[in-house]
């Protein structure tokens, strides 16, 4: 069916009116109301056929395919929008036949058609954005990569080109010179500047590898503890501990420090780093009873063995006094009580020992003697860490009055009363 065919059936009421006797002013009016009255009907239905049609096929194909990518097309209502394209073509080209007696009003209706046209061209390209993006989050290669940052700044330069292409058809204004050109440049750059500054962070952070979706980040700037749950342009989501959600501003990641515990989480243990507080005055020199009886601790037999006897074989070489202690070389029951903390560390499967392992001796302070314990846990998940830690502190302080030695507190109110 030609366009002049068309037009001659669009005219029907209008000339069955004139013939009749009517106004020609209302019978153009009443047929014009009547034509699109007829028009919206035939594009509903059209639309809901069509949309059906489409959904309905993109469904049976994505349940056949091996491939994802079509299931996510369906979800982002990628056939939807493609069942809209026709019936927006069909008004479009009926728009001319239905107002050929109003030029005005059919250039007015014709742009508003191509406004929607892009506008739902926009919306398609949105939602094959969205396709990909959860298409390839669901890789193993982009799983934990800011892929929504790239959608979004995707989708800005699509709306901008298509507000600018807008603004063409309506004003006719060109859209290529340069005078236009810069002045809409500064505007984008002075209302967009947050986001083209989370533009380039989220760059820079996919480039150098800082973050990825997952990552358990310490942010104590913006107050965050917790894991990774998005990045986009604007901010990242941060979930903490306690279930509650931080945003920190994309940028920050780049300009401020914080701490990724990524590298611990990829290592083969966690830290282990916390001290014993000994009072200073229970530290004393050990005695050869104090030795007998230190040995019947099963972990250190062997370290005091072979250490008295270079202790005897010094002190014998050089005539140590040993009527006093402190002549000589002498063991100590602190220095006993760090061998044995190392031993039992050795010996706790728990610990890794292919990674750095110490026990240490820190400098005095006001609250005693810090003996350090420095080691990593074979298994990094929270729970069991904090169980693998109290485990082997509990056992420490319950063994450290076997060495006569004491735990640095300070006074309460009871200790004030005794006195």
């Amino acid at each position: 069916m030609n366009q002049d065919t068309l037009q001659e059936y669009s005219c029907l009421l209008q000339n069955f009116l004139i013939n009749e006797g009517m106004y020609p002013q209302w019978a153009i009016f009443l047929n014009v109301v009547v034509n699109c009255i007829i028009v919206w009907i035939v594009v509903y239905f059209l639309d809901i056929i069509f949309r059906k049609l489409i959904i309905e096929t993109f469904k049976a194909l994505s349940n056949k395919t091996v491939s994802t990518f079509d299931d996510y097309l369906v979800k982002s209502n990628f056939p939807r929008y493609i069942a809209h394209v026709l019936p927006l073509g069909i008004v479009h080209n009926l728009i001319p036949i239905i107002f050929i007696e109003s030029p005005l009003i059919t250039n007015l209706l014709l742009v508003i058609t191509k406004v929607l046209t892009v506008i739902l061209l926009i919306y398609i390209f949105r939602s094959i954005l969205r396709t990909t993006r959860n298409y390839l989050q669901g890789t193993e290669r982009f799983r934990d990569k800011p892929m929504e940052s790239y959608v979004q700044v995707m989708m800005i330069f699509a709306w901008g080109f298509g507000i600018f292409y807008i603004i063409h058809m309506l004003t006719g204004f060109s859209l290529i010179s340069l005078t236009t050109l810069g002045a809409a440049s500064a505007v984008i750059l002075l209302i967009f500047k947050d986001t083209i500054l989370g533009f380039v962070a989220s760059i820079q952070i996919a480039v150098n590898d800082i973050v990825r979706i997952g990552d358990w980040i310490t942010f104590s700037k913006f107050g965050a503890d917790g894991h990774v749950t998005e990045i986009n342009l604007a901010t990242v989501r941060v979930q903490n501990w306690d279930n509650t959600y931080t945003t920190i501003p994309t940028y920050s990641l780049i300009s401020d420090s914080f701490q990724n515990w990524r590298g611990m989480q990829e290592s083969d243990g966690r830290r282990i780093k916390r001290s014993i507080y000994i009072k200073q005055s229970s530290i004393k020199f050990l005695s050869s009873e104090d030795i007998e009886r230190f040995k019947k601790i099963q972990l250190i037999k062997p370290y005091l063995e072979h250490r008295e006897k270079e202790v005897s074989k010094f002190n014998s070489q050089n005539e140590a006094d040993k009527e006093l202690l402190i002549n000589g070389r002498n063991q100590t029951n602190l220095g006993v009580f760090r061998h044995y903390a190392d031993a039992y560390l050795n010996e706790n499967p728990i610990i890794n020992k292919d990674l750095f392992l110490m026990v240490r001796h820190l400098a005095p302070t006001d609250k005693g003697i810090p003996i350090e314990i420095f080691c990593f846990s074979k298994d990094k998940r929270w729970v069991t860490y904090e169980n693998v830690q109290a485990d082997i502190f509990d056992h420490l302080l319950a063994a450290i009055p076997y060495f006569d030695l004491e735990i640095f507190e300070l006074p309460t109110g009871k200790d004030i009363n005794r006195l």
